[in-house]
């Protein structure tokens, strides 16, 4: 926001207020209107999903460097990436290669293990779906 303020005479000096606070307001209602629509909270709570297990992988790397007293660039250097890349994605919300990934875990002698849950509502449908293509498709 600008806002003059008369000095002395007939000279005007501008000065700035700054808000330190951003208005996200109009984000929240936003996003809690558009997920009263299921097709769009179903999809918003997805890719939640997907950013969560993202983070806990690259958090588990970083944690592993860390323990074996890693620095980041000796880990990059270890798989033969550029310093900066690996400092960015063990800092910086980023969604990494799965070829990077790997070879971190690697470098780090760990591995990535896919470990099936129990089966939820959204399984099971996928499989009902699954199933109602193949007997359509015979």
């Amino acid at each position: 926001m600008l806002r003059f303020a008369s000095g002395k005479g007939d000279t005007m000096a501008a000065t700035t207020q700054r808000s330190t606070a951003q208005d996200t307001s109009y984000h929240d209602r936003r996003l809690a209107q558009r997920l009263q629509d299921p097709e769009f909270r179903a999809e918003f709570e997805r890719q939640q999903r997907e950013v969560a297990v993202i983070d806990a992988i690259v958090n588990q790397l970083d944690h592993l460097r860390a323990e074996r007293d890693l620095t980041k660039a000796a880990l990059a250097r270890g798989i033969g990436k550029n310093p900066a890349s690996v400092r960015r994605l063990l800092t910086a919300p980023a969604n990494p290669e799965l070829r990077t990934v790997v070879a971190m875990a690697d470098a780090l002698d760990a591995e990535i293990k896919v470990v099936p849950r129990r089966p939820s509502r959204r399984t099971t449908a996928v499989r009902r779906t699954s199933r109602s293509k193949k007997t359509t498709a015979a």
